[in-house]
This record gives C-alpha cells, structure tokens and sequence, in this order.
C-alpha cells in the first residue's frame, strides 16, 4: 500500500502563515467530494449554485461507483418538464455528449473544472460517461491540478472552463504546463458564433489569448468535427516534448444536434511513438565519452518521460559506471542513493567536467545556461533530446542524439559493450571526497537543534520518513525548496513537484489533491 506524506514545505516562519495554509487545506478539502454544481441553470429559473458539500463528501465512493447519481437523475427531470433544453430525436446526439464520448474514447479519466455557461451540460456528460469530474474554485487552480495529474500517470487528463474570464484565469496554468513539458487539455467555452463581435456574454477573443501559452489552439465549427479536434488535442500534448493544448467549444455547438451516425469514432491515440538516432552518430557519442577525462552524466525531467526512459537511464549508469547527478526535475529516475551519485559534489562537478552528458535536460536557467563560470567554456556536450530545437541552445552541442532516451540509451549501452569508466581514477576519488566533506557539513547542521531550528535539522525527521516510503515531495519556497533538494532523497521517478522550470509557486495543495486521487 502507497503511503503518502503531504509535506507542507513551505516552511513559513510566522505563525499567521501556517495559520493560512491550514485555513486553505480546510477549504481544499472539498475538492475532491465530488462534483461542485447540482443544478442547471436556464432562463426559466433553475439557478446553478454551489449546494452544500457535505451531502456528497461523506459517500464519495459510493457517487463515482454509482452508474447514475441522484443529482443526476434530478437534473434529466428538470429537463423533462419543458425547460429550454433541446429534445433529443432518437439517434441523435448533443455537442456536450460528443465532447464527453470523445474524451472516453481517448482514456480520459479525470476532468478538473469550474462549470457555467455554456460548459454546464459538457461537466455533467463528462460524468455520465464515467469520467471523474472534480470541482474547483476557480479555473487556476482546475488548470494547475489538471496537468500535475497529466504528468503524474503520463495520461491526457482536461481542464474544463467557463468563457471570457474563466479561459483567461487558465492560461497562466497552461504556460506553466507547456514550459514545464506537462501535458494538459483546456476545453474552454466561448460564445455563440451568431453572436462574435456583438458584444456577447463574456465575450473575448480566446483563441489570440491561448496561443502563446499552447502548442495548439483549435476550435470545432460543427459537431462532426469535434472527435478530430479532441484526438489530436491528446496526441498533440502528449507527443514529442508535452504541453498545453487549448480547444475552444463555442456555446451554440454544446447544444446543437447531430445524427450520431455523422459523428465518427476515433481510435484512441496510441502510445508515443519512438525513435533513436543514426548509428553512426551514436557511435560518434561513444567514441567521445570513452575520450572524456572528467566526464559528467546530468539526468533531467525528460528521461523520467520516456516509456522506458528510467530503466535505461539505470541500465546506462550501471555498465559505463559514469558518475552522474539529477537536475530537479529529474530527481528520483535512478535513486540519490545511488553509489556513484556525485549530487552532494555537485559545484565542482559542474565546473571542471571536460564532458556533459544531458539526457533529458535542458542548458537554462536552472542549469546556468551551460555557461562558465559554472560550467568549463570548451566542455563537450552529447545531448539526447526528443526535441531537436533544444540542441546548441546557449551552448554548442558536440554529438546532438535526437530520439527516445529510453530507446536511444538502450542502443547505445548495448554499442558500448564491455567498456566502463574506470571508477578508481582521479576523477572519481576528487568527486566522492568532496561529497563525503559535503555530506559532514549537512550531517553536522542537521543535528544542530538550537533555537532557531535550521532547516536541515527540520528536515531530518522528514528524511528519514521519505527514505522507507513511497511518497510524493511537494517542495516549495525558496530556501526551502532548494534545501529540500538536498536533504530529501528521491528513490522512484515523477515523485517530486516543485516550483518547475516556470518558477511557480503556491500550488502544493493542488499537487498533493492529485495523488491521493491516485
């Protein structure tokens, strides 16, 4: 059985601001109860409000186990006394029950929301097809819980909004998503197309707003059409390098009909098709790091992507026995206990290696752009990148591997053949004694526990937890975040969540919502 631990990191010093984070998990809770809207609203009265939660929290397990909920039912009654929604023909079919069908079709199993118009029917047909629908307060918070989740089971997961400001409140979650590789699907309401440039309800231009936060931005115009945007809406988000991906339903389409046997059935978007590079160039890559005198393996978020990126990762690391260190986002792809982890040397690491191999990571900000004086001016670089835009960015790349990690270090392990770096060489004697001296200073301000606490001794207990469980670390703040890096092992991939590439902050509790949904 998974134990979890929701590490509260933020590590505030006053007590009015643990008072706050405790006032906003109180509240939080309620997220994941159940759906958050009960009643539909129309024009004839039906007011859509948030009812109490109480009713639902108690027996959530018993609503997502039920074929149709009470509130349901309720709702397909209202309807049947002559409000203002449409009467179905037989064999035909609604926009809101074609987008649900199409999300089913593609595995979709969580959408995270704020319902109203015109999304209203879209959130309850969600449902109807067994999709697990949760509530949020606002569409910020729906967008950053959507993709964490993406990320977390490498699966397409949807973040529904309302139009105009509701679009708007998400796009910061989708630019954190698309820059930190997440994949996540925004399905945003718009208004009626008879009605653009009138001066329509919440009226934006929502597409423009998107586009630079997305990798693609699409909007159906009929609902034969809607399948084909949504299947490549998953393939698009989660093929090459994942993001965020922003489709635009106007409302009129929610509503509309169609003969179901017009809308086609597409197959489920099948799994992210691999490939490795040539050959030659692979064997070029060898031949340049069994030359490298001080060489340097850098394991980033990429590598924990790949089907098979962590095994090989692993496998790779065993037979050329290279010393390595993670970048943030790829702590836990091969344990920090790992024997030839140099993480703790990581500075001198950085400065004098004569040779970088970047599996999965990116020369940024969070790696000093690969530039002195953290990094030697004429380091070599053998770069593996599904992304081949990524390469000779801010530095030059020697040998650029563009392909499937997983795949491609599986070939190259495999071309390596009995050749290993010789572990009892300057190079490793420097690494690990500058890690064990590392290693005393933390040990010795961890077992400080004088007043003030440090945050090394907080973090001990913590440790210690952390190494014998399977746990997922939300890690946030500023010092707190980057002493955490240190003081808390990562062991299994994608089990750490921090501020990202992005730079993010204040969104643990929607991190941690996502794996007790897990």
């Amino acid at each position: 059985m998974i134990s979890y631990l929701f590490l509260i990191l933020c590590f505030r010093v006053a007590n009015d601001k643990m008072h706050g984070i405790k006032r906003h998990l109180t509240a939080t809770q309620n997220l994941v109860t159940g759906p958050i809207f009960y009643q539909t609203a129309t024009k004839n009265g039906i007011f859509l409000g948030q009812r109490s939660h109480s009713s639902f929290g108690k027996d959530r397990t018993k609503w997502y186990n039920s074929d149709k909920s009470r509130w349901i039912q309720n709702v397909e009654r209202q309807y049947s006394h002559g409000l203002d929604q449409p009467t179905l023909k037989q064999g035909e079919m609604d926009g809101a029950t074609v987008i649900a069908r199409a999300l089913k079709e593609q595995g979709v199993e969580y959408v995270f929301g704020v319902v109203g118009f015109p999304i209203i029917e879209v959130g309850m047909a969600v449902q109807q097809h067994g999709i697990k629908y949760i509530g949020c307060r606002n569409e910020q918070t729906a967008c950053y819980a959507a993709q964490a989740m993406g990320y977390l089971t490498r699966r397409p997961v949807v973040c529904l909004v309302v139009s105009g400001p509701g679009l708007l409140h998400a796009i910061g979650g989708l630019a954190n998503a698309t820059v930190n590789c997440w994949p996540v699907i925004c399905i945003g309401g718009s208004s009626d197309v008879d009605q653009e440039g009138r001066g329509a309800f919440q009226e934006w231009p929502q597409l423009e707003s998107a586009r630079s936060a997305c990798k693609l931005v699409s909007r159906p115009t009929t609902l034969s059409a809607i399948p084909f945007h949504i299947e490549k809406a998953v393939r698009t988000a989660l093929y090459g390098r994942p993001g965020a991906v922003y489709i635009d339903i106007p409302g009129n389409l929610v509503l509309s009909t169609e003969d179901e046997a017009k809308i086609p059935k597409l197959p489920k978007v099948s799994m992210i098709p691999v490939c490795i590079p040539p050959e030659n160039i692979m064997k070029t890559a060898i031949d340049t790091i069994k030359d490298a005198k001080k060489p340097l393996v850098i394991v980033g978020k990429g590598a924990g992507w790949s089907e098979r990126g962590p095994t090989m990762v692993q496998h790779f690391l065993t037979k050329s026995k290279l010393p390595w260190l993670a970048s943030p986002g790829g702590k836990g792809i091969v344990s920090d206990n790992h024997e030839r982890s140099v993480a703790s040397a990581r500075s001198l690491a950085l400065r004098e290696a004569d040779l970088i191999i970047l599996i999965g990571a990116r020369f940024n900000w969070i790696l000093h752009f690969g530039l002195p004086p953290r990094f030697q001016k004429d380091a070599k670089v053998v770069q593996i990148d599904i992304q081949p835009e990524e390469f000779h960015q801010n530095v030059q790349t020697t040998v650029p591997l563009m392909g499937d990690i997983g795949e491609t270090l599986y070939a190259m392990t495999e071309h390596m053949k009995n050749w290993h770096y010789n572990v009892h060489g300057d190079w490793m004697k420097q690494l690990m004694e500058n890690a064990n001296k590392n290693k005393q200073v933390v040990e010795k301000m961890a077992s400080d526990h004088k007043t003030p606490l440090n945050y090394y001794a907080a973090y001990h207990p913590i440790r210690d937890f952390i190494s014998k469980n399977d746990v997922l670390i939300v890690n946030e703040g500023a010092n707190t975040m980057d002493i955490g890096r240190t003081m808390m092992p990562s062991n299994l991939p994608r089990r750490r969540l921090d501020a990202g590439t992005f730079g993010k902050f204040c969104t643990f509790i929607l991190y941690f919502i996502n794996f007790t949904l897990r």
